[in-house]
């Protein structure tokens, strides 16, 4: 059993971060960032070519962290590889020690810089989770015979601030059917429409990390609320951050604030620091967040 699995089925808060691999080979500033703070940390989210941005393949990433003392959680997409080629890294994974991963569909080529990469979406987020269901129980999803079956805790995403909440249950619904043991949230910044997603979720009893993106600045919360559906970052934090002198110092109160006030009706939290990850011991601290080991 994972680490992760177990803080998620214990009483404590859990806390998870991203990281994103590099698009090259220095893989020295991640380290960095996951050394600051594996004492904070339960486990660490590797991308898998974010925004259809190409880096490095996460599976690798997450190798090297396990032998630092690292928990990952191997984030795999169905954008790129057949259902042949996922099922080939899912045992690769387990094989190398990595128990944790989170199943998404991916976001379209067209939105990153390889805009003319064919798109594969062989399997969505839900067949990712049943390929991971078929191959622990021993089966290829084609049904043949596996010498030796993976070890894998699954996870999936859900967006608490969705236009059609019952529609979002009913995805949430589909996805614990198909094997998933915990959630990930897009990012929250309205504690009262996270409660109203939370009490719907309550009736399927999984863990759920509420998402956090860190906020750079004002500029970043429009960007946010234009461009990923169901964010939205209310006008008075876009005020805060205009007027922020310090906008480090502003970022950490507001994210401490939405961690508080979110703490007592989830299961942790995951912040996307996107580089500021510098500040995440300053967010926590200031959450009364002070070690999830």
């Amino acid at each position: 059993m994972s680490n992760l699995s177990e803080s998620l089925n214990s009483n404590r808060f859990v806390v998870t971060c991203e990281l994103n691999p590099p698009k090259g080979t220095e893989l020295d500033p991640l380290y960095d960032k996951a050394d600051s703070l594996k004492n904070l940390v339960t486990a660490f989210n590797l991308t898998d070519s974010a925004g259809s941005r190409m880096t490095m393949a996460p599976i690798a990433v997450a190798h090297h962290l396990i032998g630092r003392g690292i928990e990952p959680i191997l984030q795999i997409t169905g954008r790129d590889r057949n259902s042949l080629a996922i099922q080939s890294e899912l045992l690769a994974a387990s094989s190398l020690g990595i128990t944790n991963v989170l199943c998404m569909s991916g976001d379209p080529p067209g939105t990153g810089d390889h805009p003319n990469a064919k798109a594969v979406f062989d399997l969505d987020s839900p067949g990712l989770l049943k390929a991971i269901a078929t191959l622990k129980s021993g089966t290829d999803i084609s049904g043949n015979e596996l010498n030796g079956s993976p070890i894998l805790h699954a996870g999936a995403v859900a967006n608490p601030g969705s236009t059609n909440l019952d529609k979002e249950m009913q995805r949430m619904e589909e996805k614990i059917e198909a094997g998933a043991k915990f959630f990930q949230t897009q990012a929250v910044y309205d504690p009262s429409v996270f409660d109203r997603f939370m009490k719907s979720a309550q009736k399927f009893n999984v863990p759920i990390l509420a998402g956090l993106i860190v906020l750079k600045s004002a500029k970043m919360a429009l960007n946010l609320n234009a461009n990923l559906p169901g964010v939205l970052v209310s006008d008075d934090i876009i005020h805060e951050m205009e007027q922020a002198e310090n906008r480090k110092g502003k970022s950490v109160e507001i994210s401490a604030r939405i961690i508080r006030q979110v703490q007592n009706i989830c299961n942790g939290v995951h912040i996307m620091a996107i580089g500021w990850e510098s500040i995440v011991p300053h967010i926590l601290e200031s959450a009364g967040i002070s070690s999830v080991k």
